[in-house]
């Protein structure tokens, strides 16, 4: 199969395409690179430098890779800015995600792979958190990919455009070859790596007086090789919806910086600061529904074992990768 990558330069998007190409698929990177990296680029993916600003780049590439399916992976994905900056999220996230939509229908691709979030929630009204749970997001990020969402659902009843819509929990691990490097780095594991690796004084702790054993905020963490296979087995004819991602396991910050210790054999000092806004105490997946209809079984759904491969790749690469 011929798979369109958008976002193929970044996290998520990097090992999904490394996936790909292991599994035997042809793969066309589509990435401009404000948050990815040219060589977080498996070297076997054909590259394509985005550029979805200018008029009919995006349907152009498109055609010219003639892919039978597109996994959509590029957005801005940062909660904090796009409370400062939401014409960025909805100009990105939304404008530049239809002109994508537009570019499956005309090029007549019937396979369309989306990464969602968790975030298109917002505060649970349980947990754990079913896929049929009210979307109610509290900041312009989360909003922007309900927004997309809809959108899809409205191209598969208009045009026929099958989908399938992934909402991660908290992505993390590496595989042997590719990382986690945000240029700014929100996310809890690599931020406590960094301070192991020395690059760092000390982690933060946002908020120790929460409803929960500890009073740190709970949160799913699933490895990045288990997101990639979820969205191999989405490829396939007929598989259609949204289906929750995660382990339905829940570390506590206080776990996650003890579990990095453990893996790194070094102590790391921890500051404690307020809450932020809007971070709910606990958040954890049911995702029971990929495992029954997909046939989805993560490999690593221990916070031992994608602490592990986090550290080897940062060990490896601990000033990320050459920009």
């Amino acid at each position: 199969m011929k798979v369109f990558v958008t976002g193929g330069a970044g996290y998520i998007g990097s090992v999904c395409a490394e996936a790909l190409l292991d599994a035997g698929h042809q793969v066309t990177v589509y990435d401009n690179l404000t948050e990815g990296h040219r060589s977080a680029v498996d070297q076997r993916a054909r590259f394509v430098l985005g550029r979805p600003e200018e008029k009919n780049h995006i349907l152009n590439a498109v055609k010219e890779a003639a892919p039978d399916a597109i996994m959509h992976f590029a957005a801005n994905a940062l909660v904090g800015e796009s409370m400062t900056n939401p014409r960025k999220y909805f100009h990105n996230n939304v404008a530049n995600g239809l002109k994508l939509l537009d570019a499956a229908v005309e090029c007549g691709i019937k396979k369309f792979v989306f990464s969602s979030t968790c975030a298109t929630y917002g505060p649970p009204d349980r947990v754990p958190m079913t896929e049929d749970l009210p979307q109610r997001p509290i900041n312009p990020y989360g909003e922007s990919k309900l927004m997309f969402e809809k959108m899809l659902q409205w191209y598969q009843r208009a045009y026929g455009l099958e989908f399938i819509a992934f909402r991660y929990f908290n992505a993390a691990g590496a595989s042997a070859r590719f990382g986690e490097h945000h240029r700014i780095e929100s996310h809890l594991i690599p931020n406590v790596l960094q301070v192991a690796l020395g690059r760092k004084p000390h982690c933060e702790i946002y908020g120790t007086d929460y409803p929960t054993p500890d009073g740190t905020c709970i949160r799913d963490y699933i490895h990045i090789l288990d997101l990639a296979q979820a969205h191999m087995l989405g490829l396939a004819p007929g598989r259609q919806g949204f289906y929750n991602l995660g382990n339905g396991d829940g570390y506590s910050v206080r776990e996650v910086i003890r579990m990095c210790e453990k893996v790194a054999g070094k102590a790391i000092p921890a500051i404690e600061k307020p809450r932020r806004p809007g971070d709910p105490p606990r958040l954890v997946a049911a995702a029971e529904r990929a495992v029954n209809e997909l046939g989805w079984k993560p490999k690593y759904p221990k916070l031992e074992a994608i602490v592990a491969t986090a550290w080897a790749w940062h060990k490896a690469h601990p000033d990320g990768y050459p920009d």
